[in-house]
């Protein structure tokens, strides 16, 4: 109820912003019957979920409100994508008996689906809506906490101190504020808007083109939700799917995000070698000495939330309202940061509008998981999927990938997870794929979806920033994200890069994922000392796959056929410099 009234109080009917900060009797009329409708249930939430007789008439009405509700307030944040599949799959749970084959069912009433979504713990008033006014919520919270506090400009300044003088400086510190920043924001576009109003100006400066910058910018902010701990609060989701502990999600997926973040490194560092793009002067980059003096207590939290997550092992929201209280207290040491009331007023705004999206998300997806629940959807789904792959592992996890992105395309991550979980993750471990394995494979496709065109919210925004046309920033996004469309395969193959089995196995695993990795960043960026022809990029990126995939005598021959074709660029560089020596002097 608190997410609907301050939605329909700043989200307006449609996209004329003249009428967003005004009162309007369509605001009012909208408030009012959600402060009536949910009250209802909330009042009378124990009868309502332990009768066994029907519903009545007046309960249908205020269930019937509340999904209009539910729909209308997200197409107001997320746009008509999340809305449109719900409606869909309530169409399709009111005419199952109409379908053919595996997708029919008996079909249900309109009383009966009401019920069971708005009068119910399935539906809307399910895991979704339950992770988001809970674990999700107080991480929205934290993170504008640590945003108000200069937390974010302390990210990039740590960035530049590491990364700025480099070659392609302006470049690795977006990959590398985005990192640390995403990690903890949990949204894609919530990242691009907060660190790429910085980096992006600075990369275009430096020699990279609009385009290219957005697109980096758009990459990494995408990838800090694949970077615990907190991993755009899915973690939370997956560990509560698989009734396992947070923290093993957390080191599960600690090398896959490294992995990624590395493709994309490699790819703007080779991208800079091509074009001749330094870093940054050494008046423009500041001291790590003074930049730690003077914020290294907004640092503090998030190591005390890493500490009483993963090593205490506290849930995760009595980690997240003690980093919260650490962060508060913290801001006292420097008056720069203290949170004054005025300040601490802005939390609250940042943190209560930035819920909402995910709030009404959430409500929506359960819609979608209540369907699946109610009519067996998601069996049958699993069952189709298996049949079309016919028992073939590769096919079935390439039909898994195509529905993940679809599927993701538009939503939030918390609720292009649920949606994926419920659905898709099921079928995978049918066929005896790792759970965990399998629930972070679809976790990667829904964020990565952020930059996959022809939706790519993440490369959208960054465009807007850049100045740029989104549909080819989003084109640039997933050339560098090309190596992300990899690692979910690789981990499914090899769970080592889980961090599951013999310490050597698992080292091994990493140093061939990365040369492999590499490669592919030469084949994609055509370059290597010098610029390759089509040939040899071809050559390149066939290795990386050999390396890739998971296995001794794979990896022992993309390394020695890599090693070569290492050798003849160097020795062909060097004849081709040899010989413009030689033309310099007889001219």
């Amino acid at each position: 109820m608190f997410a609907l009234l301050v939605l329909f109080m700043i989200y307006p009917f449609s996209n004329n912003k003249l009428l967003k900060n005004k009162f309007t009797l369509g605001k009012l009329f909208f408030c009012l019957i959600s402060a009536w409708a949910i009250s209802y249930i909330a009042i009378n939430h124990v009868e309502l979920w332990t009768q066994t007789s029907g519903i009545t008439t007046y309960q249908t009405i205020i269930g019937f409100i509340v999904l209009f509700l539910v729909l209308e307030s997200t197409r107001r944040v997320t746009g008509w994508a999340l809305p449109i599949i719900s409606i869909c799959f309530l169409i399709y749970s009111y005419f199952g008996n109409l379908f053919p084959g595996l997708l029919q069912h008996k079909g249900y009433s309109l009383v009966e689906i009401i019920r069971y979504q708005a009068m119910g713990l399935e539906g809307i008033f399910g895991v979704a809506l339950g992770v988001a006014s809970t674990f999700v919520f107080l991480f929205i919270f934290y993170a504008a906490v640590l945003q108000v506090s200069g937390g974010g400009e302390i990210f990039i300044d740590l960035a530049k101190g590491l990364v700025g003088k480099v070659r392609g400086g302006p470049a690795k510190i977006a990959i590398l504020a985005s990192c640390m920043f995403g990690s903890i924001s949990g949204s894609a576009v919530a990242n691009v808007a907060g660190t790429g109003a910085f980096t992006i100006p600075l990369m275009k400066r430096t020699g990279y083109s609009a385009r290219f910058a957005g697109a980096v910018e758009a990459v990494a902010s995408s990838g800090g939700q694949l970077m615990p701990p907190i991993m755009g609060s899915a973690a939370f989701l997956i560990a509560e799917v698989l009734q396992i502990p947070f923290w093993e999600v957390a080191i599960a997926a600690f090398v896959p995000a490294i992995l990624y973040y590395a493709a994309v490194f490699f790819m703007v560092d080779l991208e800079a070698a091509k074009n001749g793009i330094r870093g940054l002067s050494s008046s423009e980059i500041p001291s790590k000495r003074e930049t730690l003096a003077k914020g290294w207590h907004l640092l503090l939290s998030p190591l005390v939330l890493v500490y009483l997550l993963l090593f205490l092992q506290w849930s995760p929201m009595k980690s997240a309202f003690f980093a919260i209280l650490v962060t508060v207290l913290s801001t006292f040491i420097n008056p720069k940061n203290r949170l004054t009331l005025k300040k601490i007023v802005e939390c609250m705004r940042i943190g209560s509008i930035g819920a909402i999206e995910t709030t009404a998300a959430c409500a929506c997806v359960g819609i979608v998981v209540g369907v699946i629940m109610q009519t067996g959807m998601g069996f049958k789904l699993s069952s189709v999927l298996v049949s079309v792959a016919d028992g073939n592992l590769l096919l079935l996890l390439l039909l898994t990938m195509i529905v993940s992105l679809i599927l993701g395309m538009g939503l939030p991550t918390v609720a292009a997870y649920l949606v994926l979980g419920v659905m898709v993750a099921p079928t995978l471990i049918s066929i005896g794929v790792n759970p965990l394995a399998a629930h972070l494979f679809i976790f990667y496709f829904g964020i990565i979806s952020a930059i996959t065109p022809p939706v790519a919210l993440a490369s959208l925004v960054a465009a807007g920033i850049s100045g740029d046309k989104p549909f080819g920033t989003s084109l640039v996004s997933l050339r560098l994200g090309l190596s992300a469309f990899i690692l979910p395969f690789m981990f499914v193959y090899g769970p080592t890069l889980l961090l599951q089995g013999e310490v050597i196995d698992i080292v091994v695993s990493i140093v061939t994922a990365l040369i492999g990795i590499y490669a592919l960043s030469i084949g994609l960026q055509r370059y290597f000392i010098r610029n390759l022809n089509i040939v040899e990029s071809f050559l390149f990126a066939g290795v990386s796959l050999l390396l890739i995939h998971p296995g001794f005598i794979t990896d022992l021959i993309g390394i020695v056929i890599l090693m070569i074709l290492f050798s003849i660029v160097k020795l062909t560089k060097k004849k081709s410099a040899e010989n413009k020596v030689i033309e310099k002097i007889e001219a």
